[in-house]
């Protein structure tokens, strides 16, 4: 197959998932529903994050998620045993969720009564930046444990943020994390973008976090189309 052909299949994929995805857009938007993508590479603690939001923040806020991995339902188990209404999408051999496969699982949820849906992405810095997924705010995250040059390996995803969560914080000194060379990477490749460092063993600035979704949470209530 020649490049010009693998070029041209890339490009119709991506068109359909952005058709879908706006479809998906505009349907959220009926309900009010504020959702966000969750992204990283593996490890970098999005269940953990989820687990510590549900449990500090279930009874204030109306939220479900669906969790995207290649294989296993590990994850939503997790959540589930927190109280949340989570539901596993096993991607096989693909890398990333798709607006598509979102569309597919919407019907396992009651939109109708949340205020946050959590779009766990699969965990890979790569795949994920290219696939909207009709989501209204992308959330990435980046661990102390992952190397402070991992925004300049993955531009194209790191450019994609609303916002970076630096995970893991407790471990910063354990591993010899160098946090002022991870926000110069950071600076370089996506000026400006907000950053919060957080922990969600301590809970080192999960208060933070929590004030976003519940601002995200009324932003969408009052663009309900």
């Amino acid at each position: 197959m020649s490049q010009a052909r693998i070029v041209q299949i890339r490009q119709g994929i991506l068109k359909d998932n952005d058709l879908q995805a706006a479809s998906n857009r505009a349907y959220f938007g009926t309900f009010g529903l504020s959702v966000i993508n969750l992204v990283s590479s593996p490890g970098s603690g999005k269940t953990a994050l989820l687990e510590r939001t549900f449990s500090d923040l279930g009874t204030q806020l109306r939220m479900a998620v669906a969790v995207g991995d290649l294989a296993t339902e590990n994850d939503a188990m997790r959540l589930k045993k927190v109280g949340a209404h989570a539901v596993q999408i096993v991607t096989g051999t693909i890398c990333h969720l798709d607006a598509k496969m979102v569309h597919n699982i919407i019907p396992q949820f009651n939109l109708a009564e949340l205020d946050i849906w959590f779009l766990e992405n699969v965990g890979n810095l790569v795949c994920p930046s290219s696939y909207d997924l009709g989501e209204g705010f992308r959330v990435g995250l980046l661990s102390v444990t992952e190397g402070e040059d991992k925004p300049l390996k993955y531009p194209t995803m790191f450019r994609s943020l609303d916002l970076i969560l630096m995970t893991k914080m407790d471990l910063a000194e354990a591993v010899g994390f160098d946090k002022a060379a991870a926000y110069a990477s950071l600076e370089q490749i996506a000026p400006g973008i907000p950053v919060l460092e957080i922990s969600s063993k301590t809970g080192l600035g999960m208060d933070s976090w929590y004030h976003i979704l519940k601002n995200k949470a009324i932003e969408g209530k009052e663009g309900k189309v």
